[in-house]
């Protein structure tokens, strides 16, 4: 009888955390070994507790502030007051330690936006009949298509100049909004895409960052609401050049 039990999201966030039993992280780690997706998850996560720990851990060396300090002529209670102010030291230690705003729109991108845009460009770049909705040669009602549904004037940048051409694109569901894909392809049949969503982000930098993944490599960036993510197998050079040359071709 089989009796192994799937590794699930809260195995991977015990795992991290130290948390398991040791034959239970035994059954995880082999897991990983053949699940590189989710090995790289694990490693994100601890990359974030690295971080979190780097930021906070002066925090817990610090002496605790003199008006939580019992003073037992002041307060007859001894016991109560010890627990008082180990409260105290809770409600400070549990406000200090939540995650910094940066790892939070970090994570919102990664799972609203980068994800799914690699997952998207896994899906239909390899797609021969129907890669798209509507082809390049109905360009001008693409774009107005997907503007009316995105709720937004969007472009299909041109990337002619480094030998990709619009293949075609279409409207997609991601977690919580609709996204457009545009697809471009090369001479020898290489195919990006660049997915793009309104999101709750309000960014104003428009950094580039670098996200590897079984189903893509993908540079992205944010703009304002608007995330734009560009996927594909190619090198991270070659991906960084096009990406450069469609945040451009987008610039009002």
């Amino acid at each position: 009888m089989n009796t192994h039990t799937p590794i699930t999201d809260a195995d991977l966030h015990a795992y991290v955390d130290g948390a398991l039993e040791p034959a239970r992280r035994n059954e995880v780690e082999q897991w990983l070994t053949s699940n590189p997706e989710a090995a790289a998850t694990v490693r994100r996560y601890q990359e974030m507790n690295r971080e979190l720990r780097a930021l906070y851990d002066p925090v817990l060396a610090e002496p605790l502030p003199p008006r939580l300090h019992v003073r037992s002529r002041r307060l007859p209670w001894a016991a109560a007051a010890a627990g008082v102010a180990c409260m105290a030291i809770g409600v400070v230690l549990g406000w200090t330690l939540k995650p910094e705003p940066e790892l939070l729109f970090t994570h919102s991108i990664e799972q609203q936006l980068v994800r799914p845009a690699a997952f998207s460009h896994r899906i239909y770049s390899a797609e021969k009949i129907h890669p798209v909705e509507v082809r390049a040669d109905q360009e001008q009602h693409l774009v107005q298509w997907l503007s009316r549904r995105l709720n937004t004037d969007l472009t299909a940048p041109n990337l002619s100049a480094q030998g990709y051409v619009l293949v075609g694109g279409r409207l997609l569901p991601s977690t919580d909004r609709m996204a457009a894909q545009f697809m471009y392809e090369n001479p020898r049949g290489v195919r990006v895409t660049l997915y793009l969503r309104r999101g709750a982000w309000e960014n104003s930098e428009s950094g580039f960052r670098y996200f590897e993944s079984a189903d893509a490599n993908t540079f992205y960036w944010v703009d304002g609401p608007f995330g734009y993510a560009l996927s594909g197998n190619i090198s991270r050079a070659e991906l960084l050049a096009l990406s450069e040359a469609a945040y451009h071709s987008l610039a009002p």
